[in-house]
């Protein structure tokens, strides 16, 4: 009975991390030696973003408890879960940045969900190029301001264009 109760805390845990993460990245992690399992927690840590290693069955449950249809189905073999509750797209960009800097590919992306839509690897791929909250508040700002520094541009050169036709 002690070991169904336990099962049962561990899909709560992993009901309540899927529910408030931002973004999540199921990973496959097959041939990860220790030193880059090691690397890759650290990256992960840098960045805000949880890792940790899964039990298939207990997060299936916890997903199809959650209804997130079409996350279930990539739980086989070595899995890890990347999540994070502040940047939705922090995982998917840490992890693409481990699989660039490693020579073999011995990290693979199954599985994502950003803010609750199940997405599979080629979505994840795209979401992580994408920048982070802060890149995208730096492009807003860029545009919004792209207008008026034209105005400011266009006032100066008649403001010098002035003094060369009154020497005339």
């Amino acid at each position: 009975m002690a070991v169904t109760e336990q099962k049962k805390a561990i899909v709560a845990q992993m009901k309540e991390t899927l529910s408030e993460a931002k973004g999540a990245v199921l990973i496959g992690y097959t041939g990860l030696t220790v030193a880059q399992a090691t690397d890759l927690r650290r990256k992960m840590l840098a960045e805000g973003v949880e890792y940790k290693v899964i039990k298939n069955t207990l997060t299936r449950i916890a997903a199809n408890e959650l209804n997130l249809e079409g996350f279930a189905e990539h739980l086989e073999g070595p899995t890890a879960l990347a999540t994070s509750k502040e940047d939705a797209v922090a995982p998917a960009r840490v992890i693409e940045q481990f699989i660039k800097s490693t020579e073999k590919e011995v990290v693979t992306v199954k599985a994502g969900i950003v803010e609750g839509e199940v997405m599979d690897a080629a979505g994840v791929k795209a979401i992580a190029s994408l920048p982070n909250r802060e890149g995208m508040l730096s492009m807003l700002l860029s545009v919004l301001q792209a207008p008026v520094r034209n105005v400011a541009y266009a006032v100066k050169a008649v403001a010098e264009a002035q003094p060369a036709e009154a020497a005339e």
